[in-house]
């Protein structure tokens, strides 16, 4: 039997978040009337079409199709996939290479005709659209209305047409968030960095722009590309509109932002909306030339001296934990700030955690990686895990099997019910209420088919032991950590075992006490991948090479692990 992954995606701006639903429904009603088996859904929710690098759903899918999970993935259409023409043709060609086809409800059978032409429709749409887009918003610019979003110092006026239709772009002045601005402008003209004016703002509890914490990044911006509280012309009555375009980063997927040229500008004088005098803006202009003088000859003394010494900046560790270290007091970010320390991001740029605490990067890798080794990974806790995981398993194969026996019987007994009704009709004997009989028999026989079709195989009763694959293949990676060649991939892999690093003050003067949160079944996982190695790429799910399994499902009776290091 053919074995079906199912895709579905929508995006926030356009659909609702039901569309997922709707769009397994149709895919499910194909697969059971071609009699194929679903045997994994994926999904994507609230995520643009113009780019799949960041989307978690289509990644996992790419996985377990190198893995060989299924035979062929049904979505309702390509667009589904995606609408970005090189994301589709890579998408198309990793599944090629995995030999599972794509089919779609619209499209039928993609081929590279499809990925070709469909590709270049998409993009074509999405070009169109950008445009339409851009020109709708310089209209209302023409007229001197705001053509982004609501702005710090403002707030929406609503005004309509003679037809009675709402004209968007209206803004007027808020008073109390204008005295906050006029404040910061002088506050920084003075002298006072933005951090601290961020600090001060949030110690008295006033809410920044969209009622998030003031940062200072938030105030101070970027000087050329006019973003940043002091940076905003519009607090001097001047709407300046297309200052920035933004495009995709092609190895990301993410939106960056680029500097458009000056004549492209759009620039409409609106006195009605200016906040900050002429003085007070040059006196901050002053501030920030001296402040760029300060940091040009900083940086030149910092190239000079990395140009001394090419070869120690090279040598220079990566951080294996950065995006994993969270605050224990405000539940912020922990991030690498002056000389390789971590410290809590809210309390150095924002003022909002009372948490001071630092740790050195080496000392906390170094926690981290013995707790891994010594607690997470040793041998008589993967033991007791897969221990945990064979009850997890065999309990739910005794309850696929107990359904499955009793849909089986039940259909049997439907199947012969039906065939009497109809056999009595054949025989002239007729009643209105047979119709109403067949009619919830027909309906409950295609509700147990689907349930046996949609049910999952077993897994293996037995699972062969980790232990002797866990010590090696963590001691392998200990040492992976210290060779610069494949150190990134070793980071990788570590971070995979890893859901995050909380830090929080201890009780003793600069003690800091560190939590690892895990999950056991990514480690499981994990090593058995390991332990393949080219094993792995049979295509062969659920079998087995050397005595190990092939797939382990994270997570699957057990808790995650959680222990202090």
């Amino acid at each position: 039997m053919m074995r079906v992954a199912l895709y579905a995606r929508y995006s926030s701006d356009n659909q609702r978040e039901a569309s997922i639903e709707d769009q397994f429904r149709i895919c499910r009603e194909q697969a059971k009337r071609e009699k194929w088996k679903i045997v994994g859904t994926y999904k994507d929710a609230g995520i643009s079409g113009a780019s799949m690098i960041l989307r978690p759903g289509i990644q996992s899918l790419l996985q377990d199709a190198q893995a060989g999970q299924f035979d062929m993935v049904l979505a309702e259409a390509l667009d589904r996939i995606s609408r970005d023409q090189a994301d589709v043709a890579t998408f198309f060609k990793h599944l090629k290479f995995a030999g599972v086809p794509i089919v779609t409800l619209a499209e039928g059978e993609i081929s590279e005709l499809h990925v070709g032409l469909k590709g270049t429709m998409n993009a074509l749409f999405l070009q169109d659209l950008a445009a339409k887009t851009h020109r709708g918003l310089r209209g209302r610019v023409e007229e001197g209305k705001s053509g982004g979003g609501l702005c710090y110092g403002y707030k929406v006026v609503k005004q309509l047409d003679a037809r009675g239709e709402p004209i968007r772009g209206g803004r007027e002045i808020d008073e109390a968030e204008a005295n906050i601005i006029r404040r910061v402008f002088r506050e920084f003209a003075s002298g006072i960095g933005p951090r601290t004016i961020a600090r001060r703002l949030n110690e008295e509890g006033i809410p920044g722009p969209n009622g998030k914490p003031w940062g200072d990044t938030t105030i101070r911006g970027h000087v050329k590309r006019g973003t940043g509280l002091i940076n905003n012309e519009l607090y001097i009555g001047r709407l300046i509109w297309n200052r920035l375009r933004y495009i995709k980063d092609p190895s990301t997927g993410r939106r960056v932002s680029r500097l458009n040229p000056e004549s492209e500008w759009l620039i409409r004088e609106v006195p009605e909306l200016r906040i900050v005098d002429d003085a007070l803006w040059q006196a901050v202009r002053d501030r920030q030339a001296v402040i760029a003088d300060k940091y040009a000859n900083v940086t030149e003394a910092v190239r000079q001296h990395h140009k001394k010494n090419q070869l120690n900046g090279k040598r220079r560790p990566q951080s294996l934990l950065s995006g994993l270290v969270y605050c224990g007091s405000c539940g912020g970010p922990y991030s690498l700030r002056g000389a390789g320390r971590f410290a809590c991001s809210n309390h150095i740029s924002k003022g909002t955690c009372s948490n001071s605490r630092t740790i050195r990067q080496e000392e906390l890798e170094e926690r981290v990686l013995s707790g891994l080794k010594d607690r997470m990974m040793a041998p008589e806790i993967a033991a007791e895990a897969m221990r945990a995981y064979a009850e997890e398993t065999n309990r739910l194969n005794r309850e696929r099997r107990s359904n499955g026996d009793a849909w089986q019987v039940e259909l049997a007994k439907i199947e012969k019910q039906i065939a009497q009704i109809v056999e009595a009709i054949a025989d002239g004997m007729y009643h209105p209420s047979m119709k109403e009989k067949m009619t919830k028999l027909e309906a409950r026989k295609a509700e147990l088919a689907a349930l046996l079709a949609d049910a999952p195989e077993n897994k293996p009763d037995l699972l062969p032991t980790a232990s002797t694959i866990y010590a090696k293949k963590v001691a392998k990676l200990t040492q992976a950590l210290n060779r610069p060649a494949v150190r990134q991939e070793a980071a990788e892999a570590l971070r995979m075992l890893i859901e995050k690093i909380v830090l929080t003050p201890g009780q003793k003067r600069g003690e800091i006490d560190a939590t690892l949160y895990g999950e056991l079944g990514q480690i499981l996982a994990w090593t058995e991948r390991q332990a393949l190695g080219k094993a792995s790429k049979t295509n062969t799910p659920g079998g087995t090479s050397s005595g190990v399994l092939v797939s382990v499902v994270a997570g699957a009776g057990f808790e995650p692990a959680t222990f202090r290091l």
